[in-house]
């Protein structure tokens, strides 16, 4: 999960749009994205299978 989809419990809105005190706060303990921190669990999965295909292509190769 990414931290872009937290919910404040305070207010019921998304963390990332600081609409309370509480998400303020919160958003300020986040730590900043880093080089996945875009990266969705989706496009991490094709990259897994594009590696793999990758993989077994270069192995058949040899």
């Amino acid at each position: 999960m990414t931290y872009d989809r937290l919910v404040c419990a305070n207010c019921a809105a998304p963390v990332n749009e600081g609409r309370c005190p509480v998400c303020r706060a919160s958003r300020e303990r986040l730590p900043e994205n880093g080089l996945f921190g875009q990266v969705t669990p989706a496009a991490l999965v094709a990259l897994l299978v594009a590696l793999i295909a990758l993989t077994l292509l270069v192995h058949q190769a040899a």
